[in-house]
Parts: C-alpha cells; structure tokens; sequence
C-alpha cells in the first residue's frame, strides 16, 4: 500500500510552525496523531502542503507537556497582599492606563500580561502574541488548559470570539510592519535617552531573545516599560547607558515603575512626568542613575480604577 502525502494540518499555535518553518529544510520528518486518506480535509484548511514534507510516521503515544501552566483564580484571595505584591500591583494599575481602545498590543509575560487584567470597561484591546495569536483571552481556569494553545512565553491561555491563528512569518510581519500599536515589555536596564536591555545577563543561559528586538525596533509601535525601579540591594536600573547587552536603541517611549512615571525622548532624554504620592523628587533623583528634567506640570502617578 502507498501513501500519498497531500497535506498537514496543524493545530492552534503549532500554525507557527508551518510553510515558513519547514520550507528552510531539505528534509521534513513529521510525527503525526492521525494519518488520513488524500482528499479527506478541504483545501483551504491545509497548513502544509506535502512538497515540504519527506517522512512521516503516526506517534503511538502523546504527551503534551505544559511548560507554563497559567491559570485564573476562580475566586478572590482574602489574604492581605505582601508588600511586594503591592508594588506589582501599582506598576500594573498605571500600566493598564496605557490601553486606548481599539489598540493592537503585545505584552511581555509577567507584570505587562497582567495588566491586561485591567482594561477599563468600554476599551477594546486585541492582543497579540509573537507566536501567532491575535485575539488573545484571558488565562484559562483550572481545567480548561490546552497545551496547543500558548502565549510566546509559554504559558496556557484562551482566545476570544474573533481570534486567529497565523504563521511566525504573518505574526512578525504584523510586528516588522508597524501594525502593533503598543509594545509592553520587562526591563533590567533602560539608559535616559530610551536604550533597552531586556534580554540576557552574560554568564547566564538565556533562551533566546523571542521577538523583543523586533517589537522595539518597529515603526509607529510605542514602546512602554514597566519594572521595579531598582535591582535588588538598590543598584540603578535607569542609567547613562545601559551595561547589559541591548535589546534596541532610543526604542523606549515610557517607563513605568512603583515610584514614577518618565517620559523618554531620544535626544533630550528623560522626563519625570507622574510621581507616587509616598515620594518626593529627591527619592526620584536619588533611585535614579541618570539626570531628569522634571515637568512643569508632574502629578501623582495614576492608577486605572477597579
């Protein structure tokens, strides 16, 4: 009996991985759950035609791993929060300010995903995820978790009525393109006229940079950052330059901290624009490893209400 390979379909992210990725190799091997008869799934559903694909074999056995398991509370902690949580939370309340409605976003795993948690009622955000997503929902309940649905970073997530699914070179051409409106990122070290250091630590094993680099460096995309203002035991984070290895150059448009707010320009540098309430300039000045200007008309830092 032979088989004749017309076609693969994937599922949910593993679209990423079509045409685009296989089409570089000169020899394709693909394990698949099901093998079925050419003719049986319609054309237009077919993610990878059979002239990229050489071998292909039916796995016995399926183990879908979930690196990141993410999932929502069901119901409210009563706990009181700890004073780190505390912080976090006032990073994330004034970054979810930055949500206009309509707007295309991507946002970093951590404190940016989680500000997601607090779009303003009446605003419509579609949130994208490098690894071809646009529609992203919010973290599954327990249960709900599916392993072929995933952020870039890894962790289980849901898709809203209207999403889709699309190929890594779609997703970065959406990114390299201009169409993102606003990227929302972590940082370990931002330099006073907008340079980003996000990505690695020398000496530390690193993944890979995902698609920062291209986030920051995309036209008409505003680049906000969000982190603690300092590193532990008070080292600056916010200096001259940057001393880690560069994610982009003069890419950084805001920073948002527990402390302050700042404006960045890519010649005159920075701006303190909002204050928390519990700080005066001189804690700004003295948390921060760069000179300031400071706006004629700085007020107290903003939080989205909830």
């Amino acid at each position: 009996m032979s088989l004749v390979i017309s076609y693969v379909v994937l599922k949910r992210t593993c679209v990423m991985c079509s045409c685009s990725a296989v089409g570089v190799f000169a020899l394709c091997l693909l394990k698949v759950e099901e093998i079925v008869e050419s003719g049986t799934i319609p054309p237009e559903d077919v993610h990878v035609p059979s002239i990229f694909v050489q071998r292909v074999f039916k796995g016995d056995k399926f183990e879908k791993r979930i690196e990141r398991l993410t999932l929502t509370k069901e119901a409210k902690d009563d706990k009181p929060k700890s004073a780190a949580a505390l912080v976090r939370e006032r990073i994330i309340r004034r970054a979810a300010l930055e949500f206009q409605d309509g707007m295309y976003a991507n946002l970093g795993i951590g404190i940016p995903m989680l500000a997601s948690n607090y779009i303003r009622p009446g605003i419509t955000i579609h949130l994208q995820s490098e690894n071809g997503i646009l529609g992203l929902g919010p973290f599954p309940l327990p249960g709900e978790q599916d392993p072929d649905l995933i952020n870039a970073g890894k962790e289980t997530v849901t898709i809203l009525p209207g999403s889709s699914f699309f190929s890594s070179d779609e997703s970065f051409g959406m990114i390299r393109g201009g169409h993102i409106n606003l990227t929302m990122l972590g940082a370990m070290q931002v330099s006073q006229y907008g340079d980003l250091a996000n990505w690695m630590i020398p000496g530390k094993m690193v993944k890979g940079m995902g698609g920062a680099m291209d986030l920051v460096s995309a036209a008409d995309t505003k680049v906000v950052v969000t982190m603690e203002h300092t590193a532990k035991g008070g080292a600056h984070k916010i200096l001259p330059q940057c001393k880690l290895p560069l994610t982009g150059t003069q890419c950084v448009n805001t920073i948002i901290t527990e402390k302050a707010v700042f404006q960045v320009d890519a010649e005159t540098g920075l701006t303190l624009t909002e204050i928390w309430p519990d700080f005066s300039v001189e804690d700004i000045v003295s948390a921060t490893g760069c000179e300031f200007q400071v706006a004629d008309d700085l007020k107290p830092m903003e939080q989205v209400e909830v």
